[in-house]
């Protein structure tokens, strides 16, 4: 048999033995039990995958919010540059609107004054021929107008129309043009001729 260690008490009796004993095995299980936990290969395995697994989603939840921060920021830029970019093409648009109804100007008042000069020089026969040549134009021009309505954009016909009413409101000036264009045409066919 061997000698208890020195610093616990021994028993005074089999009752009290038995008590030290039982005591002694549970400490003995506890200690057994925790050496099994730290030796259990699998389920520490397992306690690490669910700490990775809750890693990588918290990851891929960061990652999704980034992503939608940036695609967010990426829409607001592409609003706001084709925003700039309409504006600037309104901008240029109306430019080269002014810059027509310059030019439309400047030629009107060059046939004014040429249809002025040579008004009084025409024949009544070449004035008849000006005026049907006009007639002509007229139907000429509803029928391309008509073609246009149907296949122009309508932004385009609407500036269109108003560039009509505009000819309208001016069909003496454009008959004399026509005049002085048809005698023009005949006075240089007898030259040649």
């Amino acid at each position: 048999m061997t000698q208890p260690p020195h610093d616990e008490p021994t028993a005074a009796g089999p009752e009290e033995l038995r008590e030290q004993v039982e005591h002694t095995r549970e400490e003995l299980g506890r200690t057994v039990e925790a050496l099994a936990t730290e030796t259990d290969v699998k389920a520490r395995a397992k306690e690490s995958a669910v700490e990775k697994k809750d890693e990588v989603t918290v990851r891929a939840g960061v990652l999704m919010e980034e992503t939608a921060a940036k695609a967010e920021e990426l829409k607001e830029q592409t609003v706001l540059k084709a925003e700039e970019l309409k504006e600037q093409t309104a901008l240029k648009a109306w430019e080269l609107k002014e810059q027509t109804v310059l030019k439309a100007g400047e030629l009107k008042a060059k046939a004014a004054q040429a249809v002025g000069r040579i008004e009084g020089k025409l024949p009544d026969p070449v004035r008849d021929k000006a005026v049907g040549a006009a007639g002509q134009a007229r139907v000429a021009a509803a029928r391309a107008g008509r073609l246009w309505e149907d296949k122009a954009p309508e932004p385009l016909r609407d500036r269109t129309a108003q560039g009509a009413r505009v000819a309208r409101d001016k069909r003496g000036l454009l008959l004399t043009a026509a005049g002085v264009a048809v005698v023009t045409w005949i006075v240089r066919h007898r030259r040649q001729g």
